[in-house]
Parts: structure tokens; C-alpha cells; sequence
């Protein structure tokens, strides 16, 4: 598995695979061809369908237009077979004609894949993370005695904490931000920010009910700030970027957990994305939105769980059920944008991902579905699930609004 680098990203939102990825792909090209004066993007599939919605474009001009003219090419019904994230580049020559075409996908997390068989890992990759699913990580904490979070440092060292420090500080200004921010969000849907007005109701509210507002305000106000174009961390996508702050923010400063056990918290939440990441996806358009609020709320179970003294079992159990309880979750976005549902489904998958550490910790960690095989089936669930509902706008809520 790759680093937690990788999965937690520190960008510009509003959309990991739809924003980030093709941004960073248009960098990647230029330095290929920093002395062209013309290109030619192609977007497929759900890149294409709902790109406007997502900014694609903006991303795209944003690195490619201040050397030369841009033409982009929309072809939402033409899915390449490798990912439906498809994008093609080529440089455009003063005689009409395209040079050095180049492929490539966004798979997800801001990540980028040309859609060939996977290179031969270096030695240092092959044993970054050479235990890569739940069960032989479990065996291994039984076994030694340690903690997830001690697993990442192991593979990772040390000089992680430094990285998952300015994660965390990413997340809680986002929060801190957003909660602040009044106003309309862009777009065509005219959807005012709810953040400030949850977080404001909330305080008024009993302490018990007071809990829950609060972790709302918190999803809503990372999600809004996401929607906007604002600076967040993938956790494991933009699109899902609200769950994981809202209740590691809530538990920080509700419950007075140190800095350091935060970032412990984070390193396990990390490591059970980075299982979702390897062994399945956390692309919209690849697995629907199981794959991006699913996650986040396995990944805040997980982090929740561990904060309030869970064992190995109850975490792992915490993070099944996170992720089972969202199975089948279509990706349907109203015109294209990351607003509606994602905004809201931010704000309930961090609630549940309360709930689920409050269930599991309750048990002995024992249970009969595991993480491992939740995994799984979430893969060939997203595989089973037609294009129209993963990303493309063409069904689900997507297709109701129009009615």
C-alpha cells in the first residue's frame, strides 16, 4: 500500500477525482511540453457527464490556458476501460494535428493511473505496508501487542506525525472556517451554507442533543467550504472530506483529547482507508458513493473508536460496520455539483460513525462480518451498480431533480 501521503491530500476542493486529479494531470503533461502553445484535453465518461459541475474544466484551463490556447472535448457516453474517469491530452500542432496523446485516469483521492498493469514495485514499496488487508494487520497487533497507529509508524516512521500534524491543522481550519462562513455556495442551485446556522441552534440545545448538532455543523462546514473551492484534506476523497474532521474536531475539543492521541487516531483512520483504497476503490464513478462516504464513516468509526480506549477487535468492528451500513450508496450529484446530496450525507455518515463506535464498544469485538469481506462485497456492489448511478448525474436523486 502506498503512503498515508497519498490518501490524505491537502488541496483545493471541490472534487478529488473531477478537480484535483485532472489538475494535476495537466501539470504533468505540461512538463512534458513546456514549449507548446496549443492543447487538446478530452474528457470520457463521468468526467465528462459531470465535469461542469465539478470545475474540471476550470482546473484544466487554470494550468494549460497561461501557455496557449485549450480546446476541451466532452464525451460523456464513451467510457474507456480501464476507469470511467477517463482523459486523453495532446498537443496541437500549427498544421491541425494532435502530438503525443496521452491517456490517463483519475481513479480516485486526487490519484492518477495510466491504466496499465501495475509497475513492478521498488523494494521500498513492496514493504511500505506489506500486510495489506484487516486480517493479517489484526494478527499482527494480537500478535505484538501494538496499536494500528503503531503499524503506520512502523511502515512509514516517524517523521509521519509531522505530515498527519498539518493534516489535522488543514481539517480544523476548514471547520473553523466554514462554520464562520455565511452565504451562498456557486453554483447553479443557489444553496445557502447551513454550517454557521446548525453551529449557532446547536449551542442552544441540552448537552445531549447539543453532541450531535455540533458534529453536523462540523460535516457541513468542511463539505461547504469543500463545495466552494476551499482548502481541505481527502479523507478519503473531497467529495467525503467533511466526515473524518467533523469528529475528530468534535472529539478534540468536546472531550479534551490531546493533539497527539488525535493524531494517533488519524494514522488508524488512514490505514483503513488505505485497505479500501488497495484492495477495492474510493472513486465515485468507479464504486458509487459507498466508496466516498462509506469510507469516511469506516475511517471516523475506527478513529473514534480507538479514541475511547476500543481494542483492536472493536475498532475493526467499529470500521465494519461503518462501511457495511452504506453499502449500495449511489453517487447521483444535482447538476454535477458536490452540494446536493454530498453535502448532507457528510454530516449524517459522521453521526453514524458515532453511533458505530458507540455499538461496537459496547461488544467484545466480536462479530460475524468482517472488514476484510465488507470490503469486498462493496467492490463487486459497485461493480454491479449501472454508470447512470456512479457519478454521471444521469439517475437517482440526479434524475428526480428534474422532475
Amino acid at each position: 500500500m502506498e503512503s498515508l501521503r497519498e490518501l490524505f491530500r491537502i488541496g483545493i476542493g471541490p472534487s478529488s477525482s473531477h478537480t484535483m486529479g485532472p489538475q494535476a494531470a495537466s501539470v504533468q503533461y505540461l512538463e512534458r511540453h513546456p514549449e507548446a502553445t496549443a492543447f487538446d484535453v478530452t474528457l470520457y465518461g463521468s468526467l465528462a457527464a459531470t465535469g461542469r459541475g465539478h470545475m474540471t474544466d476550470v482546473a484544466i484551463l487554470r494550468v494549460l490556458e497561461p501557455k496557449g490556447s485549450v480546446t476541451i472535448h466532452w464525451e460523456p457516453t464513451v467510457f474507456l476501460p480501464y476507469h470511467p474517469n477517463g482523459m486523453k491530452f495532446a498537443v496541437r500542432q500549427p498544421d491541425g494535428s494532435l502530438f503525443d496523446e496521452w491517456t490517463v485516469y483519475s481513479v480516485g483521492g486526487g490519484a492518477l493511473s495510466e491504466g496499465k498493469e501495475q509497475k513492478t514495485p521498488t523494494s521500498d514499496e513492496a514493504t511500505l505496508y506489506p500486510l495489506t488487508t484487516m486480517k493479517a494487520i489484526k494478527a499482527w497487533c494480537q500478535d505484538t501487542g501494538h496499536a494500528f497507529w503503531e503499524y503506520v509508524e512502523q511502515c512509514e516512521g516517524p517523521e509521519i506525525w509531522d505530515y498527519l500534524r498539518e493534516v489535522w491543522r488543514v481539517m480544523q481550519e476548514a471547520v473553523e472556517r466554514g462554520i464562520d462562513h455565511e452565504g451562498v455556495l456557486p453554483g447553479p442551485l443557489g444553496l445557502q451554507r447551513k454550517a454557521p446556522i446548525y453551529y449557532t441552534k446547536a449551542k442552544g440545545y441540552k448537552a445531549n442533543l447539543q453532541s450531535s448538532g455540533l458534529v453536523y455543523a462540523y460535516a457541513l462546514a468542511v463539505s461547504e467550504e469543500n463545495a466552494s473551492g476551499g482548502l481541505i484534506v481527502t479523507a478519503p476523497t473531497c467529495g467525503s472530506s467533511g466526515v473524518l474532521p467533523a469528529v475528530l474536531y468534535h472529539l478534540g475539543h468536546n472531550h479534551n483529547f490531546s493533539e497527539e492521541r488525535i493524531l494517533h487516531a488519524l494514522a488508524t483512520a488512514g490505514l483503513i482507508g488505505n485497505l479500501v483504497k488497495q484492495n477495492a476503490s474510493i472513486s465515485g464513478a468507479d464504486v458509487g458513493c459507498q466508496g466516498e462516504v462509506g469510507v469516511a464513516s469506516a475511517m471516523a468509526s475506527a478513529a473514534a473508536c480507538q479514541l475511547f480506549g476500543g481494542s483492536v477487535a472493536q475498532i475493526e468492528y467499529a470500521a465494519e460496520m461503518g462501511l457495511e451500513h452504506h453499502l449500495g450508496m449511489t453517487c447521483d450529484p444535482v447538476c454535477g455539483l458536490v452540494q446536493i446530496p454530498c453535502i448532507e450525507r457528510n454530516a449524517f455518515a459522521a453521526a453514524r460513525a458515532l453511533d458505530a463506535n458507540f455499538y461496537a464498544s459496547l461488544s467484545d469485538g466480536q462479530h460475524r462480518v468482517s472488514f476484510d469481506r465488507v470490503v469486498r462485497v462493496m467492490k463487486q456492489t459497485g461493480k454491479d451498480l449501472p454508470s447512470l448511478y456512479k457519478e454521471t448525474s444521469e439517475g437517482g436523486l440526479a434524475k428526480l431533480s428534474e422532475e
